[in-house]
């Protein structure tokens, strides 16, 4: 079989994960003793490295004169009701440290600093969900914060802190990852949502007929072997060899995109877009869920398969029903919200477009990818609507130049 795909192109844009597992990495957590304890305490556990190669210093804000340490790679200040964290920060940044501000009281924790003179940058202060039946635990200036952390706030806490960290720390992203595990799941996401744009852009901008599929699934295998390498999982040439045969099957969801072209014409590369973003979507949230759940390299191109086959019978309910054939062989299917009935929308924006080009790009962009994003067992968020909207934007000035040329 001839795959779709440069399998030495793979490896060798692949992230390198012996040389990132050996990366060094040095960060401080600096405590304030004002604090929630259960902020403190999440922090620390979250900052906790079996990693030899991971330096962790903990300190105590104490009254004790404050020093930097230069070589640190990040900080985080765990604050509570200190006048001191907006100075401490300041010096962190002047010696060229990064530093997050961890709390759960992000309101008061930003006025009391903003009064001592020494401003946070709203970026850097890192705060969980308000639970959803949020406690107030005593607070002096009585703006109810902070809130005792449930399950769910605590787990917001460690994605957003791995999401500053990704963003913040961008060219030791996957050291911190195999060091950090509460990196990891950020880390993957962001991998995942990058390559969606980029293929939904592909399918946007490659006009030559069949030349988008080897880029897109190039991008797909990449960000596998992306989330594989965030996990700690290396990958052999065998291992790589069967996961781009994987991914190369994505050419049947890429068939049914042609088939709804050629339906719509008129909107064809929103279409192609669109499930170009959602079959990624849904490879490579599966492939997170399935590491989260202590998964490991040698069932990962099974459970991609399965996404990668949800995907395509999703875009081949919408075009059955779009195109007016026999109904879906998957109707009374289940996936992240109701496979038939996520198809049956998609599939009535599609006849939509069909009358009105111009006025439907927003409505089925938006459809598509949200219908991807529910095969992949996830929620549309603000992620989705977005890509929805770019492809869209894309779309509607694309007609508009088709029209102002004729």
């Amino acid at each position: 079989m001839q795959l779709p795909v440069d399998v030495k192109a793979v490896i060798d844009e692949a992230t390198n994960i012996d040389e990132a597992r050996e990366t060094p990495l040095s960060v401080s957590v600096y405590i304030d003793e004002t604090a929630p304890g259960d902020v403190v305490a999440r922090v620390r556990a979250a900052f906790a490295s079996k990693s030899a190669h991971a330096r962790v210093s903990l300190v105590y804000l104490d009254g004790r004169p404050f020093a930097p340490f230069v070589g640190d790679d990040m900080a985080v200040i765990v604050a509570g009701l200190s006048p001191e964290v907006g100075a401490h920060a300041d010096e962190l940044r002047a010696a060229g440290v990064p530093v997050m501000i961890a709390t759960s009281l992000p309101a008061l924790v930003k006025d009391i600093a903003d009064a001592q003179g020494h401003p946070l940058p709203q970026a850097d202060i890192v705060a969980p969900d308000v639970p959803r039946d949020a406690r107030a635990l005593p607070a002096s200036a009585g703006s109810g914060e902070p809130y005792a952390l449930d399950e769910r706030a605590a787990a917001s806490l460690d994605r957003r802190m791995g999401e500053w960290v990704i963003e913040t720390c961008h060219d030791k992203r996957l050291a911190f990852a195999l060091a950090f595990p509460f990196v990891r799941r950020p880390l993957s996401v962001d991998a995942v949502n990058a390559t969606s744009v980029q293929n939904a852009g592909i399918g946007l901008v490659v006009f030559i007929p069949g030349a988008d599929m080897p880029i897109m699934t190039l991008n797909q295998a990449k960000m596998l072997l992306q989330i594989a390498a965030a996990y700690g999982e290396p990958m052999s040439m065998e291992r790589v060899k069967e996961l781009a045969a994987v991914v190369g099957g994505a050419f049947a969801c890429r068939s049914v995109a042609r088939q709804l072209v050629a339906f719509v014409p008129a909107l064809g590369w929103a279409v192609k877009a669109a499930i170009g973003y959602t079959g990624t979507q849904a490879m490579g949230r599966a492939a997170i869920e399935y590491f989260e759940e202590g998964g490991n390299i040698a069932g990962l191109a099974g459970v991609v398969a399965r996404a990668r086959d949800k995907a395509v019978e999703l875009a081949e309910d919408a075009r059955e029903i779009a195109c007016g054939d026999t109904a879906p062989a998957v109707a009374g299917a289940t996936t992240g919200g109701g496979l038939s009935g996520v198809a049956r929308t998609a599939a009535a924006k599609v006849k939509g477009a069909a009358r009105s080009a111009a006025g439907a790009a927003v409505p089925l962009a938006s459809s598509v990818v949200q219908a991807g994003a529910q095969a992949a067992g996830v929620d549309a968020s603000d992620v989705a609507r977005t890509a929805a909207r770019s492809v869209a934007d894309v779309a509607r000035s694309r007609l508009k130049n088709s029209r102002s040329s004729h």
